[in-house]
């Protein structure tokens, strides 16, 4: 009598696949959280960088060598340092009511929406990897070269109007989407970890911006360090006239984040990057290639990050400098871990951080609060965002409850 047939045991897989399951297991545990546990650790965070403030605050402190005595001194300067760090924040981030003029009062709206823009593209970037279950920390290095690029379009040629804008905006793109598909190309190739190259691309293209700084093919006739002005026809048009900043960048984001919605959800290559990113051997099995939608991915990403650079470079200021990338790549790993890595989310987290930075001007200036107390508060939203136990905790909320889906879409 023969023995019954044994299964077959499956097939472990590779050590490098399932170091790659293990990091879009992680991306997919910190774009779970909620939209209330995001908005609630957008508050938590503001309190905890009033709190902050107010312990710094001159008056708070005098108050406090005599608390004993007089209490009612201290929490009155407590509580009014406290006031003054959310209304400065509100008078420099939305709206000026002790403006003297219309325009100065709306001023502070228009500039948040200026400082979101190349965070918005940079955003989208991060976002658009972490569907695929990669992180591109290298939005920093794509930023710089396509700067270099639509800089370089912008000071050394001379072509029309509508022309020179439309090259100058697609140079940067393509920039950036060359320099986000090394990473990818290696990624797809040789299993090299993108987290590395990234940073590693970041470093290179700092330095390569720090030389090109010294030439005169950007610097002119001018010093090291700062590029000469693009040309007019180069520049991003303003959108409410020549009082304020807000350009037509703001707009073009806005359409990468209408684009980027549609490729993700709607598009055929969308539906490849969604798989390879919640299971890479399922989607294998289906047969779709993971090596090539690494590699797309990572160029889409590259690109948006490049398209970032036209805000600071084409719009705002108009010229290079080493500080023309500021920290936007970094920033956006905030802003799209804020907007849970859908278009629509990275847009808000970027005007909420633009407003954030637009805020801390008039605070530092109005209030006497060191803009540092806003760097600390975009810090502690990242931690509350990328720990959600610890929200549920400090507010004692219940663990959240699994939901059979309702769409039969869902479930297929």
């Amino acid at each position: 009598m023969s023995s019954p047939t044994t299964a077959q045991k499956p097939q472990t897989p590779p050590e490098t696949d399932r170091d790659a399951t293990r990091e879009r297991s992680l991306a997919r545990d910190l774009m779970s959280s909620s939209g209330m546990l995001v908005f609630l650790s957008i508050v938590l965070s503001l309190l905890f960088a009033a709190i902050l403030a107010a312990s710094f605050n001159p008056a708070v402190r005098e108050s406090a060598s005599y608390f004993f005595a007089r209490p009612s001194d201290f929490l009155g300067s407590f509580g009014n340092a406290m006031r003054d760090f959310f209304t400065s924040l509100f008078r420099g981030a939305i709206f000026d009511y002790e403006g003297k003029t219309f325009v100065r009062m709306i001023r502070p709206l228009t500039d948040s929406l200026t400082n979101a823009v190349p965070l918005i593209f940079a955003g989208l970037a991060v976002a658009v990897a972490f569907r695929a279950g990669l992180f591109n920390i290298g939005a920093q290095g794509q930023l710089i070269i396509g700067a270099l690029v639509g800089g370089y379009v912008g000071i050394a040629w001379d072509l029309p109007p509508v022309i020179h804008l439309l090259v100058a905006v697609l140079g940067a793109m393509i920039g950036g989407a060359a320099w986000g598909a090394i990473p990818g190309l290696l990624k797809a190739k040789s299993g090299a970890n993108e987290v590395i190259v990234t940073i590693m691309l970041n470093s290179v293209a700092g330095y390569l911006l720090s030389y090109a700084l010294k030439t005169t093919t950007y610097i002119g006739t001018g010093h090291n360090g700062k590029s000469q002005y693009v040309r007019a026809n180069a520049q991003l048009p303003d959108l409410l006239g020549s009082h304020f900043r807000l350009h037509l960048g703001f707009i073009l984001a806005l359409l990468a984040a209408a684009f980027v919605w549609w490729l993700l959800e709607r598009s055929t290559l969308g539906f490849e990057i969604r798989a390879a990113g919640a299971n890479p051997h399922a989607a294998r099995t289906a047969g779709i290639s993971v090596n090539r939608t690494i590699m797309v991915t990572m160029a889409i990403a590259g690109g948006l990050a490049g398209l970032a650079a036209i805000g600071p470079a084409l719009g705002t200021e108009k010229f290079l400098s080493g500080s023309i990338a500021a920290t936007y790549g970094f920033d956006a790993i905030t802003v799209a871990l804020l907007g849970r890595s859908r278009p629509g989310g990275v847009v808000l987290a970027g005007i909420l951080f633009g407003a954030l930075n637009s805020g801390a001007s008039l605070m530092q200036g109005a209030a006497d609060i060191p803009v540092d107390i806003v760097q600390v508060s975009q810090a502690v939203i990242v931690l509350l965002i990328a720990a959600p136990p610890l929200v549920r905790w400090l507010l004692r909320l219940p663990e959240p409850t699994a939901r059979l889906p309702r769409r039969r879409k869902e479930v297929a």
